[in-house]
């Protein structure tokens, strides 16, 4: 690691630790020639994942379209904000580990319904009720009588 100080190509690490929710490394270097200290963070390079939608248009992963939508169906429901922004991180982290570099748009919104099922029922059918379109209220009904059947 170079210097921002001289420029000289050797430092040592004097202090480390974890930062951004066990996310990153925060480590504290010194230089060998100057002796100044400088901050470096490590944090895991990750491959970009395209989403593809519907209409078979691709876009880069975006966290916040997932908080967002999550935010919509819980609202006025006893969700905790960091809860919401917790499913999200859970989603982006499994995506990531699975190392597929495309995954389609229902992949994402299956995953986001699996979450919010465990979290909040009310949420869950708010969420399945833009994602999955419902076109009727007997749409509407066979997912309340799915989701009845599945808690007995």
């Amino acid at each position: 690691m170079k210097c921002p100080v001289c420029g000289y190509a050797e430092s040592r690490v004097a202090d480390s630790r974890p930062a951004d929710d066990n996310s990153s490394i925060r480590r504290r270097r010194e230089c060998l020639d100057c002796q100044k200290r400088f901050t470096t963070y490590e944090t895991i390079e990750s491959l970009p994942v395209i989403v593809i939608k519907k209409d078979n248009r691709r876009e880069s992963f975006d966290r916040d379209k997932i908080t967002r939508g999550i935010l919509k169906a819980c609202e006025k429901r006893a969700v905790s904000e960091e809860q919401m922004k917790q499913i999200a991180r859970d989603i982006e982290s499994q995506l990531q580990n699975q190392l597929q570099q495309e995954i389609t748009s229902y992949k994402i919104g299956e995953l986001v319904m699996e979450k919010l099922r465990a979290l909040d029922e009310v949420a869950y059918v708010r969420f399945a009720s833009v994602y999955r379109e419902f076109k009727d209220i007997n749409t509407f009904m066979n997912e309340l009588k799915n989701l009845m059947t599945e808690k007995k």
